[in-house]
């Protein structure tokens, strides 16, 4: 197997690629400014000079996943916040309700 950045490649499935996927990643190829872009959103160091549509794939899907996974993370504490704040309510209307006991004779 091949090895690509710092794991073991297992896998390389065909990717159907659009008229505007190549112009896109032509321009991710060609501009400093954009790989430069790719190379901080993907978390990997992308090599000068020429470099391979495989490494730019690469690099976008890394780039994409990390995007996701932060939407996750952030859709996730979200919930949870939503969570605290619902508990806190409960919590303070139950203090502020009057005992049972306090109606009896």
């Amino acid at each position: 197997m091949a090895s690509r950045m710092n794991q073991t490649v297992v896998r390389r499935p065909s990717l159907p690629l659009t008229a505007a996927d190549e112009a896109d990643l032509t321009q991710l190829k060609e501009s400093m400014a954009y790989r430069q872009a790719l190379a901080q959103l993907s978390g990997q160091e992308l090599p000068e000079g020429d470099v391979t549509e495989s490494v730019l794939l690469h690099a976008v899907f890394e780039a994409g996943l990390s995007s996701v996974r932060q939407l996750a993370e952030s859709d996730g504490y979200t919930q949870l916040a939503a969570d605290a704040a619902e508990e806190s309510t409960r919590r303070r209307l139950s203090r502020r309700r009057r005992p049972m006991w306090v109606t009896e004779r």
